[in-house]
């Protein structure tokens, strides 16, 4: 059974998805630890042993390739391989598969750490700081397009098949109001959006932990995810 540390943030959601996507199903097949990153779990021991960079979501697969244990952070690396693992959403040709992983490291390089940066300053910033809100708002727009663009002429991100894609950065569009996008702006790219969150797998994944993640309105919680507690040298 392998063994899934996370949390109910997009990054968490991938891995989620990527399992029931592959059959794999909570509780039979994998099983979830709860890293409740407000409270400061992801920076005890056990889970810094398998996340070094104190960041959700982290696996530890008990059959890993060589048929010993591994563990793995970072969700597109889990992504990749859980791709390999179970022979699912990852094209088996050289061309096809550096066409999905393009896309894929479009969502890690790009989609996460922007979309990220809209949420912080347009909701959880102490201050309201406008040349921050509109740098990120106005990145996060350019990046809505770049898909839209995509999608005139692919059923999915990455081409004709559902991929990794498409898991992803479908978790990280499901706060497109907290970004400050109009979908009127997208269709294409709300058309995706509403397949993708149609697949049952999908509706599975984004369940999971759902119930325990809170509304971040203490100061101590904010302190653990933006201020000095996450700096301190461990």
């Amino acid at each position: 059974m392998i063994d899934v540390h996370s949390w109910p943030t997009p990054n968490g959601h991938k891995v989620h998805i990527m399992l029931e996507e592959c059959g794999q199903r909570l509780g039979h097949d994998w099983r979830v630890h709860a890293v409740n990153i407000g409270a400061g779990d992801q920076f005890k021991p056990g889970f810094l042993a398998i996340s070094p960079n104190n960041k959700i979501p982290a696996i530890v697969d008990p059959h890993g390739p060589d048929g010993k244990p591994i563990t793995l952070f970072e969700s597109g690396a889990i992504l990749v391989y859980l791709a390999s693992k179970f022979g699912r959403f990852l094209p088996r040709t050289d061309r096809e598969k550096f066409k999905v992983l393009e896309w894929l490291m479009f969502q890690m390089g790009g989609v996460g750490p922007m979309l990220g940066q809209a949420h912080h300053f347009r909701i959880y910033a102490p201050e309201k700081i406008d040349y921050a809100i509109n740098r990120y708002t106005n990145e996060a727009k350019r990046l809505y397009g770049v898909m839209d663009k995509q999608l005139a002429h692919h059923a999915h991100i990455a081409g004709e098949d559902y991929s990794i894609a498409d898991i992803a950065i479908f978790p990280w569009l499901r706060s497109w109001q907290n970004q400050g996008i109009d979908w009127a702006d997208y269709p294409r790219l709300k058309d995706w959006f509403d397949r993708i969150a149609a697949r049952p797998a999908v509706q599975r994944g984004v369940a999971v932990l759902a119930d325990a993640r809170k509304p971040l309105t203490d100061d101590k919680a904010r302190d653990v995810l933006f201020g000095n507690t996450q700096y301190q040298k461990r």
